[in-house]
């Protein structure tokens, strides 16, 4: 099987409202998004590239904030990546195209799909992050409006330096190689293709100076507040055809999420792999080939019209 080389210096690079985007481009044809997990790169892509742009015009972007692109010290939000998703298909691909999405990609690509819904043929999510909601939670309405003196002057004060402690460890923690490889081995349950390569494309993006302000950022504004995007309200609002690829042996995600989703928006197809929580890269040759038979039925029904 064709692989993607590792660059330590990426790819092709765009600039997104004056941010840094890095992305890898292949193939000519009908173009196919993809787009990687929490804490990855387009590199987790690299033995899909090559197979897919043998049919396809296939891109591969690096969200805001990870890997080869910028690590803008922003308010980090799902809407960041929904409008680089896009923005990237409006400025760059130019034509409606795939989504493909593992993890935190998958929710983006669903986002996206919902914002600019005449870019978007269809999606591919392959254990996708995102929650559904549930119905006995209240919203909470002017949460600061009822903050004491002594909450805003001392006690939120002190939390933030406790938790930048805390999370300032886990980061130093989290970009030792050994523990992205430990923690790539408990989510992959054939772990022959977890190597060098793939933990330094986690790894390498981590000694950008600005990398431990968005790790704090990420985990303490957009990690703690995912409940404000639910699964149901993005996909009452999708129009496409859903390819579910899912890992089935995912300890973080369970195929119980996959079904969850075919219940409500029926225009679903599942593929169910004996894989974990990145099948794109555990299982290639099984994901290429189903992603590849699910476009093909797309085609089809393009020119049956």
């Amino acid at each position: 099987m064709d692989i993607l080389p590792f660059r330590p210096n990426g790819y092709n690079f765009w600039t997104w409202k004056g941010r840094k985007i890095h992305y890898v481009e292949q193939g000519t044809g009908r173009p196919i998004v993809l787009i990687h997990g929490f804490g990855a790169s387009a590199f987790h892509w690299r033995y899909n590239i090559p197979e897919l742009a043998k049919k396809y015009k296939v891109y591969a972007l690096d969200l805001l904030g990870f890997g080869w692109s910028e690590k803008a010290i922003i308010e980090y939000d799902a809407t960041v990546w929904r409008d680089q998703v896009s923005d990237f298909l409006k400025e760059i691909v130019k034509e409606p195209a795939i989504l493909v999405g593992n993890s935190l990609g998958g929710f983006a690509a669903l986002l996206a799909a919902v914002e600019s819904s005449q870019l978007v043929r269809g999606i591919v999510l392959l254990n996708s992050a995102g929650q559904f909601g549930n119905p006995s939670e209240q919203p909470k309405n002017n949460e600061g409006e009822s903050e004491t003196a002594l909450q805003k002057l001392v006690v939120n004060p002190l939390k933030e330096v406790i938790q930048r402690i805390v999370l300032g460890f886990l980061f130093w923690q989290a970009k030792q190689p050994a523990r992205v490889e430990k923690v790539l081995k408990n989510v992959y349950i054939n772990t022959s293709n977890v190597d060098n390569y793939l933990v330094e494309s986690i790894t390498r993006p981590t000694g950008d100076p600005n990398a431990g302000e968005v790790y704090y950022r990420l985990m303490t504004r957009f990690m703690s507040n995912q409940s404000k995007y639910t699964l149901d309200s993005v996909l009452s609002k999708l129009s496409c055809p859903l390819l579910l690829i899912w890992g089935d042996l995912d300890p973080w995600v369970r195929p119980a999420k996959a079904m969850r989703i075919k219940e409500f928006y029926p225009n679903t197809t599942i593929v169910n792999l004996q894989a974990g929580h990145c099948p794109h890269d555990e299982v290639p040759d099984l994901v290429n080939n189903a992603l590849l038979e699910w476009l093909s039925s797309l085609d089809l029904q393009v020119r049956a019209i």
